[in-house]
């Protein structure tokens, strides 16, 4: 771990580390808000689908859950691309947790937590954390990668894909992806500029059904193929979703404890598919937790009579909690750079 921690230098836009003074709050120039608000458009635009990739989160058999992500120099090159590598900075700082129980094998390990701050002269300064297990043998440079594009995401970068939701490919046998998904418009410069988007947040992610758009793209064959395999992937969700919305779903739509105790096929699939809506709804919930940091959730858990998220069962409260942060997020807090 003391190689880690020894990271916690600054590092320049060119990605090298390198020891430098720390950024300070003012710069020699301030843009005007129209050309904040023209930037942060171009931020906004997706990342050409070349530079997309597909990484598989879940694997039932020989079926796999898979997300895109974009590799972390094409965050550095669109910033390159807008403001020069001059016009933005990044810092890092480096912190291990102690050692507690992971959950899927009970082992005792303990997690590194890196923190980006990233700046953008003259418009702002955003930061972020990003986590790994420290048993990962490139622990420091996920957390790194993962603190980053976090860090961008709260200026615009990349935050469009955090509008996708998982699909489920068939694998080969090294667990790759067989047929990879043809991205729809709003994903896709072209079409951003066209003006198309992703579905509205009030009707995307934390709504079940299987009319859910919010996917992003298309691939043939993507629905489960019998009920064995359905639960499976229900099963797998147990971990994501945490006991509290994993047993609240399984209750409220099917009137089960397990989901083997499920005899029919579309029930089960409805519960998989607002599994799915909770698992992306989380997924935003982390999001807007980056940008207002973790100190805003509590008051809102308090005002709904809740001591902690593990007591949410529900996805309406789920979607409460959500789009309240959220709310809060997109309330004015760039501060000059």
């Amino acid at each position: 771990m003391t190689a880690l921690k020894k990271r916690s230098a600054s590092v320049h836009a060119n990605g090298s580390y390198k020891a430098a003074p720390v950024v300070t709050s003012t710069t020699p120039f301030q843009f005007s808000p129209e050309k904040i608000r023209e930037m942060v458009a171009e931020l906004e635009v997706p990342f050409e689908s070349s530079l997309i990739e597909w990484r598989v989160m879940t694997v039932v058999g020989n079926r796999g859950q898979i997300m895109p992500y974009a590799d972390q120099r094409a965050y550095t090159d669109r910033l390159n691309e807008l403001f020069t590598p001059a016009g933005w900075t990044r810092k890092y700082s480096v912190h291990t947790s102690a050692n507690f129980q992971r959950s899927k094998d009970k082992k005792m390990v303990a997690k590194v937590f890196v923190t980006c701050d990233l700046t953008i002269h003259g418009i702002g300064s955003h930061s972020a954390t990003g986590e790994e297990w420290t048993d990962d043998d490139n622990a420091g440079t996920s957390a790194e990668a993962q603190a980053f594009k976090r860090a961008c995401s709260c200026f615009g970068l990349g935050r469009y894909l955090y509008y996708f939701g998982g699909l489920w490919v068939d694998l080969d046998e090294r667990q790759r992806p067989r047929e990879l998904p043809q991205l729809f418009g709003w994903a896709t410069p072209q079409g951003w500029r066209q003006g198309m988007r992703p579905p509205k947040r009030e009707e995307a992610h934390l709504r079940s059904g299987p009319e859910n758009e919010a996917a992003g793209a298309v691939l043939s064959h993507d629905a489960p193929q019998d009920k064995q395999e359905i639960v499976q992937q229900i099963e797998a969700m147990a971990e994501p979703l945490g006991r509290g919305l994993y047993r609240g779903l399984l209750k409220a739509i099917a009137r089960v404890w397990a989901p083997s105790q499920i005899k029919d096929k579309a029930v089960l699939q409805k519960v998989l598919t607002s599994m799915q809506s909770g698992e992306r709804g989380l997924r935003r919930l982390q999001v807007a937790l980056d940008r207002t940091g973790p100190n805003i959730l509590q008051p809102i858990l308090n005002s709904m009579k809740l001591k902690s998220l593990d007591q949410v069962d529900n996805l309406e409260t789920l979607r409460e909690i959500v789009l309240t942060l959220e709310e809060k997020a997109d309330q004015p807090t760039v501060e000059s750079a």
